[in-house]
C-alpha cells in the first residue's frame, strides 16, 4: 500500500510510471527521493541526466542552515517591561525615600508623599529628615496589624456600635425647602447594600477654576442641568373651535433659561409621542392634526406638557450654594455620565452619592473611594468618629473582585464557606436546610461558627495549642 501511494505521488509530480515504480521498489518514499543525491538516484534510474530531471520535478529538499549561520540570522528577542504605575518620587519625597533605603525602612509611597508635603510647608531643615523618618517608621510599625488579629470582627464592631446611635432622618442642603438627602442609618444601609439607585440620588457639581466664583455662570450651568419641561415655561391649551393645540411660551422664563420659541418647536418635532404637525406662528406654537379628532389633540396636549425642553435626564432640580470660595451646584437626581460632558463642569471634583453609578462611569477604584467617602460622611454628619481603616476594609471587601458586591446574602456574606456563618447572618433556616440537602461540611475555621458551637475561636490565644506531658511518678 505504501509503495502504491509513493508511485502515485511521484506520478503526480510528473515522473513516468516505470521510473516511479523503480524508485518505489528501491524502498524510497517521496521524502527520501527529495533528500537523495544525484549519484544515489543514478544507481536506480541508470543515468545522471535522468536523476537530475527527477530532482527538478520532485523538488530538492532544502538543507537546514548550519548553526553558525543560523546564529547570525537570529534576531534579538524584544524584552517587554511593565511600565511603572507611578512616576518616580521627586524633591523632598525622593530624599526621604533615599533615607529609608539607607536605614532599611519600607514605608508606603503615600506616607512619604504626605510627609514631604508637611515638611515643605513647615520649612524643616534637611538635618532633621532622618530623625523624622525614624519617628514615622516607629509609628508605622506600631500601627501594623498583628498576625491572627480578627480585623473583620473588630471592624464590624467599630462600625456597628456607633451605628446603633444613628438616627433615621433626612439632611437638607441649603434650607429645609430645598434638596433633602437621606442620612443616618438608612443611608448607611444603602451604602453597604450597594443599592443601584439611592432613595434620594444627588450630585455635587463643581465648576472649573476660571468660573467657579462667577454666580451668573453657575446659574447658567444649573439651568442646563435641571430638567425643564414645557409646562414649566409655557401655557398649553386646546382650542376646540380651531381644533388645534396652542402653546404660549412665557418670554421671561425663556430668557432666564436662554431659550427661544424655535427650541420648543425642535423638541416637540423630535418627540415620538406628538402625533400632530408642529409649527411656529408669531410668538406661539401650534400643533395641528391632519384628521381633527379630539382624542388625538387631547393626547398631544398631555404629551406636550411633559416634553423635556432642556436639561439632563433624571435631574429634577439644581440648587446653587456659595461656600465663600466657590459656587457648588447640588442636584436632586443624578446623571453623572452626562454631567461630566457639560462645558464648564470640573470633572475631577464632581461626584454623586451612588457608588454603583460611579462604578459604571469611572470604574471600580473610583467606586471604592465613593463607598469610603459616603460612609464616612454619613457617620460624621451624626457626630460619630470611626477610624477610616475600618471603612476601607469594608470597601475593599465590596470591590476586591472588580465590581461592587453588597454586604449581604447576595454578596460578601453569601460567599462565606462556613454554613453556620452564612446562617448566622440572614435566612437561617434556608441556609441550614440547603446545606443538609447538599451535604456541606463546616470545618469551623472562622470566628462566628466557633462562637455558635461554643468553643474557643482560632484567634489570639486560641490560635495556638499548648501540649504538656507530665512526668510519671516514680
Amino acid at each position: 500500500m505504501a509503495k502504491k501511494d509513493t508511485i502515485n505521488a511521484l506520478i503526480r509530480r510528473g515522473l513516468e510510471e516505470d521510473i516511479a515504480t523503480k524508485l518505489a521498489d528501491a524502498d524510497m518514499l517521496l521524502g527520501d527521493v527529495k533528500a537523495a543525491s544525484v549519484d544515489e538516484l543514478k544507481e536506480i534510474v541508470g543515468t545522471k541526466k535522468k536523476a537530475k530531471e527527477i530532482l527538478d520535478k520532485v523538488g530538492r529538499k532544502k538543507k537546514s542552515p548550519s548553526k553558525k549561520k543560523s546564529k547570525k540570522k537570529k534576531k534579538k528577542k524584544e524584552i517587554f517591561t511593565i511600565p511603572d504605575k507611578f512616576e518616580p518620587l521627586k524633591g523632598t519625597a525622593k530624599k526621604l525615600q533615599e533615607i529609608c533605603e539607607e536605614k532599611g525602612y519600607d514605608l508606603p509611597r503615600s506616607i512619604l508623599e504626605d510627609a514631604a508635603e508637611k515638611i515643605d510647608s513647615k520649612d524643616i531643615d534637611k538635618e532633621d529628615f532622618a530623625l523624622m523618618i525614624d519617628l514615622i517608621h516607629e509609628r508605622f510599625e506600631n500601627r501594623k496589624i498583628d498576625p491572627k488579629e480578627s480585623i473583620g470582627i473588630v471592624s464590624a464592631q467599630s462600625i456597628g456600635e456607633p451605628g446603633t446611635q444613628m438616627t433615621m432622618k433626612t439632611f437638607h442642603y441649603a434650607g429645609v425647602a430645598e434638596i433633602g438627602v437621606t442620612q443616618g442609618l438608612p443611608r448607611m444601609i444603602e451604602v453597604v447594600d450597594a443599592r443601584k439607585v439611592p432613595s434620594t440620588p444627588m450630585m455635587e457639581v463643581h465648576l472649573e477654576d476660571d468660573i467657579k466664583k462667577d454666580r451668573d455662570m453657575a446659574r447658567k450651568i444649573a439651568s442646563e442641568l435641571e430638567v425643564t419641561r414645557l409646562i414649566d415655561i409655557a401655557e398649553v391649551d386646546l382650542d376646540m373651535s380651531e381644533m388645534k393645540v396652542v402653546i404660549k411660551p412665557d418670554p421671561k422664563k425663556l430668557k432666564s433659561l436662554d431659550l427661544e420659541p424655535n427650541d420648543i418647536v425642535k423638541r416637540l418635532k423630535k418627540s415620538r409621542y406628538i402625533k400632530g404637525n408642529v409649527a411656529l406662528q408669531g410668538k406661539n406654537v401650534f400643533i395641528t392634526q391632519e384628521e381633527p379628532k379630539y382624542a388625538l389633540l387631547h393626547n398631544d396636549v398631555e404629551q406636550a406638557k411633559d416634553t423635556k425642553i432642556k436639561g439632563l435626564k433624571g435631574v429634577k432640580r439644581a440648587v446653587i450654594r456659595d461656600t465663600g470660595v466657590e459656587h457648588i451646584i447640588y442636584t436632586e437626581g443624578s446623571n453623572l455620565q452626562e454631567v461630566l460632558q457639560v462645558k464648564g463642569v470640573d470633572i475631577t471634583n464632581t461626584t454623586c452619592n451612588s457608588p454603583v453609578e460611579v462604578y459604571d462611569v469611572l470604574g471600580v477604584e473610583a467606586a471604592r473611594n465613593s463607598i469610603i467617602k459616603e460612609a464616612l460622611d454619613t457617620l460624621a454628619e451624626q457626630g460619630l468618629d470611626v477610624d477610616v481603616r475600618h471603612i476601607m476594609l469594608v470597601a475593599d471587601m465590596m470591590t476586591n473582585e472588580g465590581d461592587i458586591k453588597a454586604i449581604g446574602r447576595h454578596g460578601v456574606s453569601g460567599k462565606k464557606t462556613s454554613v453556620l456563618a452564612r446562617a448566622a447572618f440572614e435566612i437561617t433556616s434556608t441556609h441550614l436546610l440547603r446545606a443538609a440537602i447538599v451535604g456541606e461540611i463546616d470545618k469551623l475555621d472562622g470566628v462566628a461558627e466557633n462562637i455558635i458551637v461554643g468553643q474557643p475561636i482560632t484567634q489570639g490565644t486560641g490560635a495556638v495549642e499548648v501540649k504538656y506531658t507530665p512526668k510519671k511518678a516514680e
